[in-house]
């Protein structure tokens, strides 16, 4: 069926690059396509085109024939369209539910500001449980079982937080600006304290980072035994080393003799170095990563082992005023791990300013609520169309990367920054393949090679 409606039509333009994407890469030619799934030359143009959606009997084709997933033919939906999308207090309110633990309520769920286009899961939970000690071993306490993404943290009013450290429970007193990173699956529990006006209140803003997605339905062909043993030993800086460099070794079934040869240290050292019993210097790293044909940095674990539940106290967080020449805002560092350097969590209070320049632009995802009692505005551009909406207390939103925008008035805000699938390794990779060819890994519009020839 042809559509007219605009935002559709450019919904099948992208969806027409994908395939076109998808035939380059199997290095199938149109007419190829059209063979083998049983339609017609102009059909599979008219896919290409954007002129119409592939129909799902010729997605289920495909995965038959070619080595591709279904999902592979299927962008995203994008439910951001103006780079900004704003959830408010109100809606928010609306998707409240109560949940239950041990028979009685534990928390009042809500949502708050999440798209297609951002890892973000973000949720704004009252603790309904009210404990009178803080022992970690309170019975009342009702625990859960950990949970997949990350999670960082920002407490309102005088709550408990419950955690599990290498096995043994721990109780953090918290209080409004205290803000905690926690890491994938570990335990924990959060209740009000007793003697609080109002109960507890925490913005707990889960995320995928680099194992989510595409990475997971990997793991997910693998047996649990093959899969888990893409995890290396990182509980030291010695086990990390060693985890490394034996891993890169028997990627490429090289004997530790023939390394030896190669870096003209001694087999005797080479296995110091992978049993742990020693780290090897800068130099000593760089002989090994070439002998490897690998690059330094892929030899180097994290410079600190950093433990999986990070607290941070509101009165020891630093600040500073941003921009330097102006000071339209003051950023309050609040609670990070090293081992997500792309991950970055801020209170941000925002002066009255009459400077009409959209002074921030990050290339991170953002989340983004206003924790202060005061609306004020969000103004930013997007595809060169400028936009200004009021952003009042308890609303929430989400900035695409690199969309230029300001917050004005006078208010305070809590902003979590994350770097989607686009940073670390991701970054690298694109930027040696180069702006001007990015652009065709984002819209592909040309077949891989001219049938006219070219020279």
């Amino acid at each position: 069926m042809l559509i007219d409606n605009v935002e559709e039509r450019l919904h099948l333009k992208k969806s027409g690059q994908t395939f076109l994407g998808i035939l380059n890469d199997i290095k199938r030619r149109p007419e190829d396509a059209a063979s083998e799934l049983g339609v017609t030359t102009n059909e599979i143009y008219s896919i290409i085109n954007g002129e119409k959606l592939i129909s799902q009997d010729l997605v289920e084709k495909a995965t038959r024939i070619w080595p591709v997933n279904s999902r592979d033919f299927f962008n995203i939906r994008d439910d951001c369209p103006l780079g900004i999308k704003i959830m408010t207090a109100e809606e928010s309110k609306q998707s409240s539910r109560v949940m239950d633990r041990a028979g009685k309520p534990y928390y009042e769920y809500r949502d708050t500001a999440m798209s297609t286009t951002a890892p973000f899961r973000p949720e704004w939970i009252e603790e309904l449980c009210v404990v009178e000690n803080n022992d970690p071993a309170n019975t009342i306490a009702q625990w859960n079982n950990g949970h997949f993404l990350h999670q960082f943290t920002y407490f309102v009013g005088n709550v408990n937080f419950y955690y599990e450290e290498n096995g043994i429970k721990k109780v953090a007193v918290m209080k409004t600006g205290d803000s905690m990173y926690i890491a994938p699956f570990t335990r924990h529990t959060f209740a009000t304290r007793s003697g609080s006006d109002t109960n507890g209140l925490i913005l707990a803003l889960t995320y995928g980072n680099k194992i989510t997605g595409d990475t997971q339905q990997e793991m997910l062909c693998l047996p649990i035994s093959q899969g888990s043993k893409f995890t290396l030993d990182f509980s030291t800086i010695n086990n990390s080393y060693a985890s490394l460099i034996k891993f890169y070794r028997k990627i490429s079934n090289l004997t530790i003799e023939e390394i030896s040869k190669r870096t003209g240290f001694s087999k005797t050292l080479i296995e110091t170095f992978e049993n742990g019993e020693k780290i090897p210097s800068i130099t000593e790293t760089k002989k090994i990563a070439y002998s490897l044909g690998i690059n330094i940095r892929d030899l180097l674990p994290n410079d600190k082992i950093e433990n999986k539940v990070i607290i941070k106290k509101h009165e020891d967080t630093s600040s500073w005023y941003y921009p330097e020449n102006k000071k339209s805002y003051k950023f309050l560092e609040l609670a990070s791990t090293t081992t997500l350097p792309d991950s970055k969590a801020f209170e941000v209070e925002v002066f009255d300013s009459n400077d009409e320049n959209l002074d921030l632009k990050v290339g991170l995802h953002q989340y983004v609520y206003n924790i202060g009692n005061t609306q004020i505005s969000i103004n930013w551009e997007h595809d060169g169309v400028k936009h200004s909406k009021i952003f009042k207390p308890n609303d929430s939103c989400c900035i695409k990367p690199f969309t230029s925008h300001n917050f004005r008035g006078t208010g305070k805000l809590l902003i979590l920054r994350i770097g989607g699938n686009l940073t670390g390794d991701s970054q690298r990779e694109l930027s040696f393949i180069g702006e001007d060819n990015v652009k065709r890994a984002i819209s592909e519009t040309v077949q891989w090679f001219d049938s006219h020839g070219k020279h």
